[in-house]
């Protein structure tokens, strides 16, 4: 059985975050080893102890850069008071050095500040952190700081993936092992690996950035599946973290788990995918006073069957499309609503609703039951799709989709089949599972497989947990997210 592992903080230096959490009786990551895990044999599933099972924990912050963080109106920025972006990133440290993660991912790293820069490798390598730095493309001034437990996991590789979009995006990628066995038979040993990934998509501007933010994601599970094919890694689970500045509601949340992906947080609080669980925590409250859980922590395991990455996408694409096309009044997407609204009354306006709005694409007769490649070329440009300065669709992609669509090869779009092209994953009323829920007996693992159990999740301040922000939070305008996760092996045969 899987033991809850409650570690004190040293009363010597009390720290709030960990009075807080002790309260709740939360169980706090620290990387330390645990005693337990799940084996898998013959198809059936039982626990049996391990005296080398880890623990691994990441935590995902988004800590405001003081360009970007307002301060007395538009024009001001924290950036022009050192006492106040210094005060606040001490604070910031000292959380992320109490809560003493494996792997600590912040995103609006103020690069740009070498004040600020030799703080955080003073603070974090003194308490034993390898630390990576990435300026996002043309000196936007912020980045991504990646630091990691030189105790705990060793980098086997690193590499820094950059977008080249207008959004001047970019991402690190790690391969790391755990310095403790997970496994041992004998004089054999067996190191947990995974693929780790921290990165910051674009903010929703306007409705290109829901493709562009598409487009990131795409560039980086394709980035990822290239780099498990060149190395053989088909059996390493996958860690991405960061902000995605996209709710539950959106395209790129419904992206990933087409490809498999889960959050780890809705793992360890049970919540589904269905619309009552969708606002239960929020993780960002945004300069326009929006709130919204746009920070996750995605785990991919091996054993989770994923379906073509191009048809996701395109089945992504054609889900915002439609959302543009349906009038709903009580619609909500995250921080895309204003935007979206916009466009959707241009078809209000039309008077078109329902079925009906598929018309808006038809240049000709309303009556036919079908779109051309020029009609559905011009109707995503009349919402606003296609715009080249804001990497709109290609006439290459719009062709894609076409072709994706017309399922009966007669050059056009009927809307049945639009229908079906725009289902993207079902929203399950099912909770999201760890890894052990995820067998079933028709898995087979090939030899003996590792795979990583969420074991637990959380945010700060425990108000966001509730869907509500406080207003004397002041460490930025997100929330801290961890997530702990645990070595899961098993040795599975072929199940007939």
């Amino acid at each position: 059985m899987d033991q809850d592992l409650e570690v004190q903080p040293d009363q010597s230096n009390p720290n709030p975050y960990f009075a807080k959490q002790l309260k709740r009786g939360r169980r706090l990551p620290t990387g330390q080893p645990l005693y337990s895990a799940t084996c898998f044999r013959d198809g059936s599933i039982s626990t049996v102890s391990a005296s080398t099972d880890i623990c691994v924990s990441c935590t995902t912050f988004n800590i405001l850069a003081p360009i970007y963080k307002r301060m007395n109106g538009e024009d001001c920025r924290e950036s022009q008071f050192r006492d106040f972006w210094l005060s606040r990133n001490e604070r910031i440290l000292e959380m992320l050095c109490w809560r003493n993660s494996s792997i600590i991912c912040l995103q609006e790293f103020w690069l740009g500040n070498n004040e600020l820069v030799r703080l955080y490798e003073q603070q974090l390598g003194s308490v034993g952190y390898e630390m990576f730095q990435l300026a996002r493309t043309n000196n936007k001034g912020d980045g991504l700081l990646t630091a990691i437990k030189n105790d705990q996991l060793r980098v086997l590789d690193y590499r820094e993936v950059l977008f080249h979009d207008c959004g001047d995006r970019v991402a690190q990628f790690f391969h790391v092992q755990s310095l403790v066995p997970v496994h041992k038979k004998g004089h054999q040993a067996r190191f947990q690996e995974m693929l780790l990934l921290n990165t910051h998509l674009l903010f929703p501007h306007n409705s290109n950035c829901c493709l562009i933010r598409l487009r990131q994601v795409f560039k980086i599970l394709n980035y990822l599946e290239h780099y498990k094919v060149e190395h053989g890694l088909f059996s390493v689970p996958i860690i991405l973290c960061g902000d995605w500045n996209g709710s539950k509601r959106g395209q790129v949340y419904k992206f990933l788990r087409s490809q498999g992906f889960v959050s780890s947080y809705d793992v360890a609080h049970q919540y589904t995918d269905n619309d009552i669980d969708a606002h239960r925590w929020i993780s960002h409250r945004n300069h326009r006073g929006n709130v919204c859980g746009v920070d996750f922590i995605w785990l991919l395991n091996p054993i989770k069957q994923t379906c073509s990455l191009a048809e996701s996408w395109k089945q992504a694409v054609f889900g915002i499309i439609k959302i543009l096309l349906t009038k709903h009044s009580n619609f909500r997407q995250g921080f895309d609503v204003e935007i979206l609204m916009k466009l959707q009354s241009k078809l209000r306006e039309a008077g078109l609703k329902g079925k009906d709005a598929f018309s808006f694409f038809k240049s000709k007769n309303l009556y036919e039951d079908n779109v051309t490649l020029h009609e559905f070329h011009e109707g995503l440009r009349r919402l606003g799709l296609t715009q080249k300065e804001l990497e709109g669709l290609t006439k290459e992609e719009i062709g894609d989709l076409m072709l994706a669509a017309d399922f009966n090869g007669d050059g056009v779009i009927g809307y049945d089949e639009f229908q079906v092209a725009s289902k993207v994953v079902s929203r399950s009323s099912a909770p999201l599972r760890d890894a052990s829920n995820e067998m079933t007996r028709k898995d087979t693992l090939n030899g003996l497989e590792t795979v990583l159990d969420v074991k637990d999740a959380f945010l700060y301040p425990p108000e966001v947990e509730q869907g509500r922000w406080p207003e004397n939070y002041s460490l930025s305008d997100h929330a801290p997210l961890t997530a702990v996760f645990s070595p899961v092996y098993g040795m599975r045969q072929v199940v007939a």
